[in-house]
């Protein structure tokens, strides 16, 4: 099937899926609104191959064959040939239908147009589209080229080819996939850690446990690989929070509202792995 991708937005997401795509075969157009970006983007791209071929996962040619698969831009046009579009960049309804809005008139007829939204009604990113039949949710987890799921979403108009061309891509690029047949507000995954995440963090704002302890209690008595507030900082306070604000935004469930230590912490620039401090501190 390997044919062309485009990937819109080169962080650490976007550039993920490029490098799976271009390991799979694909011909890769790494999109962001600056050098600067797209720069970082393959530099993580190529310091990923080097790792995995250093464990002896991939050949060093193999891993040379992949860069040289990935092109970088500035240009939105140069998503025109892709049979692939996935956005990928912030977690933001009006910036993502800018993007979709764009992307309506420069693809090709036929292109299947993806978002990589975790909590976005993919109907809303699609609305702005003249080909909501063709847009469909990938949601892809981080770090890409470990996980191994990819949620598929239907929106409300996805049409059944859409979704299988979504998929096939993302079997052929070596992900396990779920399909989301009803486009609710963050969908199964984003659902689920969401909830857990907010009623973790409240119990550990209220006193109740330290987040040590939190994340132990879930790993031992729930076999969870990783703790919800570990994984917050994996992920990114700000990320989390902003799905989590969407989702309720959407659904006006109490449960999905952010507790003010959320808050505080984004304010605080406690971000997670990503600036060195979340719940936890990092080197």
């Amino acid at each position: 099937m390997a044919g062309r991708l485009a990937v819109i937005g080169a962080g650490l997401m976007g550039s993920g899926i490029a490098q799976v795509a271009a390991q799979a075969g694909w011909q890769v157009t790494l999109r962001d609104l600056t050098d600067q970006a797209t720069a970082r983007g393959l530099a993580g791209i190529e310091a990923s191959l080097t790792k995995f071929a250093a464990k002896g996962k991939i050949s060093e040619s193999d891993a040379h064959a992949a860069i040289g698969r990935i092109s970088t831009t500035t240009e939105l046009g140069d998503a025109a040939d892709a049979d692939i579009v996935i956005e990928a960049v912030f977690e933001q309804l009006e910036v993502k239908q800018e993007i979709f809005r764009a992307l309506d008139k420069i693809c090709k007829p036929g292109a299947v147009l993806a978002t990589n939204t975790s909590a976005i009604p993919i109907t809303q990113i699609a609305a702005v589209t003249e080909r909501p039949e063709w847009v469909v949710g990938t949601h892809f987890f981080s770090p890409v080229p470990m996980m191994k799921l990819c949620e598929l979403v239907r929106g409300y108009k996805t049409s059944d080819e859409a979704l299988a061309t979504a998929r096939a891509f993302a079997e052929e690029i070596g992900k396990t996939c779920i399909v989301v047949n009803r486009d609710i507000a963050g969908f199964v995954t984003t659902r689920l850690i969401t909830a857990l995440v907010m009623e973790a963090v409240k119990l550990v704002e209220t006193g109740v446990v330290s987040a040590e302890d939190l994340d132990t209690a879930c790993k031992l008595g729930f076999g969870h690989a990783m703790g919800p507030l570990a994984t917050t900082d994996l992920t990114g306070v700000d990320i989390l929070t902003n799905a989590t604000k969407n989702i309720y935004a959407e659904t006006n469930d109490p449960k999905f509202f952010p507790p003010e230590l959320l808050l505080r912490m984004i304010a605080a620039g406690d971000l997670g792995r990503k600036t060195g401090k979340g719940f936890y501190e990092y080197e």
